[in-house]
């Protein structure tokens, strides 16, 4: 699916900048400095710095992931943590009040996951706590203006070429040519 959607991508005439955090080994788990500068006046961000600027000259970000036990794989989860940090995706407040974003450049953000459950139990049961995260959690306090799209797929394996035909149609519908210039997508593998 992450070829299908950098491929269906670059059609539109978007540049797209791959990430795929299994590739570069990427390191999920806060380091110590990191953990003792979060509320500190500046983060560390010795180790991740490359991705950070990457983000932060973004307008667009496509996550390309398997859903388990309806949450983010930890790999993701560790890419939140240390990459969205504190005086890079928003600043925490001298009150102790809400913190203050401070991804402005984000307009955009495609979620693509895939799901083993049915669609009721997500919906229905769950409220669907993968879009929650993501809406209010992270886009709707770290990049406000950034308007969310979630495809959920639920059947990819039976029906491959259907679910790569219907996210054309969803990128069509979203992200018209020339809408934005600056792409950062996760590919999110299972291995």
């Amino acid at each position: 699916m992450a070829q299908f959607a950098i491929a269906a991508l670059n059609a539109k005439g978007h540049e797209v900048i791959v990430e795929d955090l299994y590739e570069s080994r990427f390191s999920p788990a806060l380091t110590t400095k990191e953990r003792q500068s979060y509320y500190s006046p500046e983060f560390d961000a010795t180790a991740t710095q490359g991705q950070i600027d990457r983000l932060l000259s973004a307008e667009m970000l496509v996550l390309i992931f398997p859903t388990w036990w309806f949450g983010f794989p930890a790999m993701l989860k560790g890419w939140f943590d240390r990459v969205w940090a504190p005086g890079v995706a928003y600043d925490h407040a001298t009150d102790l009040g809400p913190i203050k974003p401070r991804l402005q450049n984000l307009r955009h953000a495609l979620a693509i996951t895939s799901l083993g459950s049915p669609w009721w139990v997500d919906r229905l049961l769950l409220w669907q706590p993968v879009r929650r995260v993501l809406k209010t959690a992270l886009l709707g306090t770290c990049a406000p203006n950034a308007v969310l799209v979630c495809y959920r797929s639920i059947k990819l394996n039976r029906s491959r070429r259907a679910e790569c035909n219907h996210i054309a149609i969803v990128f069509s519908a979203h992200f018209p040519h020339g809408h934005a210039s600056s792409r950062y997508a996760n590919d999110m593998r299972t291995k």
